[in-house]
């Protein structure tokens, strides 16, 4: 369940953000882990809970925001002058 709530959060940033970035679901899933690890929810009892909370928070929203969008342009940056299938 709290990956279908990342999943929304995921699509809310980059449709917000303007971003044309199609992601793999191995990246989808690497992106998942290191939010969670980064914001100190993996291994909670409830991470749906957790994660929607934080998100509801104004101030946690706009830190996952900023995390998401870093690690997008960092990824995109990894694979520039390369030819990358889901990157649009």
């Amino acid at each position: 369940m709290s990956r279908v709530v990342f999943m929304l959060l995921l699509n809310d940033v980059l449709s917000r953000s303007g971003l044309r970035i199609k992601l793999s679901d191995l990246e989808k899933n690497q992106l998942y882990g290191e939010v969670l690890n980064h914001f100190g929810l993996i291994g909670g009892l409830n991470v749906c809970e957790a994660l929607e909370k934080a998100w509801q928070d104004p101030y946690m929203k706009s830190k996952i925001e900023d995390f998401i969008l870093a690690w997008l342009r960092k990824r995109v940056k990894k694979v520039r002058g390369e030819y990358r299938t889901g990157i649009i």
